[in-house]
């Protein structure tokens, strides 16, 4: 393709180390849509004929009926996807093949193909998202009633609703559904005819290829049209941060199934055993989702470190900017698979769980709230009441074992209607605080999740696809 410049043959290490189609082969399909966009404005502003841009799209569409049904094989000399059908047509139509590249650079080629096929590719990982929130929403509504201590630092802190725990995830996968249209909004401009950085003499209407192939508009500068990547950094970003928050589900998982929590019962067909002791029923598959969370961070910063010392507009560098990124949306894939069946199998041991809180410690946040509401201080009460838990510990007694009396000795403001909210189901109801664990206000979150879900589909759906279908 640049043969006319150059008086040697490109060494065949060099076509082997620069080829680029075990990275974008996969947008064929794209590139052709692409391609037949360019073809059918060609002719409108009148660079080609009519007959020679609907002996192109023909042409397009052969092609990409051959690669369809696996009697295309691309040539390595050729480089990359786009030169390879480039050829192909060529072959098929003659002299009108050649014309097709006109008003075009492999550059803005590449970032329409690109943002084509992403769009589509989110999408669809969207809906997955979508019903992995469902699937969350449907075990809040199943364990609402069910109780089980709340930690921090891995220390029982209060009690809650298993509800309120299963929306707790359900919230960090609703911002990630938002992280995603953005990524989606970010790459919905056309750069097609941006050409190799400074557009073109040619007649070319931008507007006429942005609108069929389904972008609101074109890219409104060339030159960082063709250079910038922040979409992928975009994408990179959600991915990553949607590996964390599934890491840190598994983690729950992993350390609730165990033995000495065991208020966590995960399915036999999600765990694996173990070749030497017969009694092991292993998480494997949350600690592999734990563990890969890695490489998405790792492809996020592969393409931060890639991109931060590049000069403007276009450079070979970029070609690598597809290697993580497909690892990244194909692992989204693999968790997705895995994840959304896990977790619609997931049991709560309601006994078990409940049966780590008998002492009634954890509700030491309420006698000190108690006190408040007799008009003591909060840190007088804080202290007042960690006495009590200290003399509790000393004497192993539990809370729900004192007596009016024996409140009224440990704390002078106490009366007898302390007692009976001294139960970790009253003090769960309690918590009426907008958000707040109380068995209604987890109604209320589980109502407004299912309306953000149904408004996640929705814009999924009207995200605009191109008007050319192959």
């Amino acid at each position: 393709m640049w043969k006319g410049r150059f008086t040697a043959e490109t060494a065949d290490v060099v076509l082997r180390f620069s080829q680029s189609l075990d990275l974008d082969w996969r947008l064929a399909k794209c590139d052709i849509v692409g391609s037949i966009a360019h073809a059918r404005m060609l002719g409108r502003v009148g660079l080609i004929t009519e007959k020679e841009s609907a002996d192109l799209e023909r042409g397009l569409r052969q092609v990409g009926q051959e690669i369809e049904a696996g009697d295309f094989t691309p040539r390595i000399d050729l480089e990359d996807v786009h030169m390879n059908i480039e050829s192909r047509l060529t072959a098929i139509l003659g002299p009108t093949g050649a014309k097709l590249h006109m008003g075009r650079s492999r550059n803005d080629q590449v970032a329409t193909t690109l943002r084509l096929f992403l769009k589509e590719t989110l999408v669809r990982i969207g809906r997955r998202l979508a019903e992995l929130q469902e699937t969350l929403l449907q075990l809040s509504a199943r364990d609402e009633a069910v109780l089980a201590p709340g930690y921090t630092h891995l220390q029982q802190a209060q009690p809650i609703s298993m509800g309120h725990y299963w929306l707790a995830h359900f919230q960090a996968f609703s911002r990630d559904a938002r992280r995603l249209l953005f990524a989606i909004e970010s790459l919905n401009e056309c750069p097609l005819g941006s050409g190799a950085l400074a557009g073109s003499t040619l007649p070319l209407d931008r507007f006429f290829t942005a609108e069929i192939l389904g972008f609101p508009k074109p890219t409104e500068n060339s030159l960082d049209t063709v250079g910038q990547r922040d979409y992928l950094l975009d994408i990179h970003g959600f991915c990553a941060t949607f590996g964390i928050h599934t890491s840190r589900l598994a983690e729950d998982l992993i350390l609730y199934s165990s033995q000495e929590f065991g208020w966590i019962r995960l399915p036999d067909d999600f765990c694996t055993g173990s070749s030497m002791m017969p009694q092991k029923k292993n998480p494997d598959v949350l600690e592999l989702l734990r563990g890969r969370t890695g490489q998405f961070v790792g492809h996020l910063v592969d393409l931060l470190v890639n991109l931060k010392g590049l000069p403007s507009t276009y450079d070979r560098d970029l070609q690598e900017d597809k290697r993580g990124l497909w690892e990244s949306l194909d692992l989204m894939e693999a968790v997705f698979s895995v994840l959304t069946p896990l977790l619609g199998k997931v049991e709560v041991v309601g006994e078990r769980a409940s049966a780590g809180f008998e002492n009634g410690l954890l509700l030491a946040t309420d006698v000190a709230e108690y006190l408040v509401l007799k008009g003591v201080p909060f840190r007088q009460a804080h202290e007042k009441v960690g006495k009590a838990v200290a003399w509790c510990i000393r004497e192993n007694r539990s809370f729900s074992s004192l007596s009016a009396g024996e409140w009224k000795d440990l704390l002078p403001e106490a009366e007898n209607d302390l007692p009976p909210l001294l139960d970790p189901r009253v003090s769960v109801s309690r918590r009426q605080t907008f958000g707040g664990t109380g068995f209604s206000q987890v109604a209320s979150q589980r109502a407004r999740g299912e309306g953000a879900v149904a408004s996640f589909r929705e814009a999924l759906s009207s995200v605009p696809g191109s008007a050319i279908v192959l």
